[in-house]
């Protein structure tokens, strides 16, 4: 919807960025529903990357890991009720950096592709998630 809303008023130029996850990327189990609209994310910045490059507007995805906030919490608890933190430990064990992102790490990486000195760069899936995709 938001793409939906700010494509008509783009004039030549611009930056979308949007955001998806790890799961955007590779499978995950007990996660079917958010994996699958995670992916549907990245065939939908490829696919306007492509359409929108000759109005000069690029479009990015953003792939955050695990990060250290209240929508993971969430996460953990889904996945098991009775003990998140042993879904949180599992989580950080498969990140080779042993940690969760933190909000600020992702921040990062979206004030970097939206910066108007990034004008080659399109349609590109930029990981944030310490090494867990490797």
């Amino acid at each position: 919807m938001g793409c939906k809303s700010v494509i008509p008023v783009l004039t030549d130029g611009g930056c979308i960025l949007i955001t998806s996850s790890v799961a955007g990327l590779k499978g995950f189990a007990n996660l079917i529903p958010y994996v699958m609209s995670k992916h549907a994310v990245t065939g939908l910045t490829k696919s306007l990357a492509i359409e929108l490059a000759p109005r000069k507007i690029r479009v990015h995805s953003i792939h955050p890991g695990p990060v250290d906030n209240r929508m993971m919490r969430s996460i953990e608890a889904q996945l098991a009720p009775d003990a998140p933190q042993s879904v949180q430990e599992g989580f950080t064990a498969s990140i080779p950096m042993g940690r969760y992102a933190k909000n600020e790490e992702v921040a990062r990486v979206a004030l970097f592709l939206a910066q108007k000195e990034q004008s080659y760069l399109t349609g590109t899936q930029q990981l944030v998630d310490g090494g867990m995709v490797l």
